[in-house]
């Protein structure tokens, strides 16, 4: 008997690469429009709960959770697991966020126009503040990207809106970006989430 069903194209039977799930902390118990990178500042509880909720039950059942391990972060983390008892996470302080150094804590509107043309001109490797050029954090999150894409399965960063943007161009195959316009400008909203395939370690091409 002629078997009449479609023929499925090949491509289609390949399974799916293990996924890289990128959530962001809850608001944080700040004040609005203040530099706050690697401050550990806390995050709202309730907010932090709210979003557990919405992501718990989307989650696969074998994941990794790997954390950020600044409190905001960690405290998603531990709601996490407080949904999902078989989940268990460890932190990694490459998922912190850039940090600003001495403008942290700081007004972004009252940090000198001067500081961000120098930051501008040469956005790869100027310190921002000081203390950490974007090559540098695109570095330690390569790391990190690196090290989850050794992992079976699909794998949990709970991080913060650089990370996710970093991660985004590294998904691309970019490890380094040169020119502030082509860093990425969209990021899950506080306690949002998104996914990205965790597929062949490329880490060559230049933004």
């Amino acid at each position: 008997m002629r078997d009449t069903e479609p023929l499925m194209p090949f491509h289609a039977r390949l399974p799916a690469p293990p996924a890289l799930w990128l959530v962001r902390h809850a608001q944080p118990l700040l004040a609005p429009g203040l530099c706050y990178g690697a401050t550990n500042v806390p995050a709202d509880p309730h907010a932090t709960h709210q979003a557990a909720l919405a992501i718990a039950p989307e989650l696969p059942t074998h994941i990794t959770v790997i954390s950020s391990t600044l409190q905001r972060c960690e405290l998603l983390a531990q709601h996490l697991k407080g949904l999902r008892p078989g989940l268990t996470y460890k932190t990694d302080a490459r998922l912190t966020e850039m940090d600003f150094g001495c403008w942290e804590g700081q007004r972004w509107d009252a940090i000198p126009r001067a500081a961000y043309d120098a930051w501008t001109a040469d956005f790869a490797h100027h310190r921002f503040g000081g203390q950490e050029s974007v090559t540098e954090f695109m570095q330690r999150v390569s790391a990190a990207w690196h090290d989850s894409h050794q992992r079976p399965g699909p794998v949990l960063w709970v991080t913060h809106a650089g990370v996710i943007r970093a991660a985004t161009r590294l998904s691309q195959g970019i490890s380094t970006v040169t020119q502030a316009s082509q860093w990425p400008v969209e990021a899950p909203a506080f306690g949002g989430w998104c996914t990205l395939p965790l597929g062949p370690w490329l880490g060559e091409r230049v933004g």
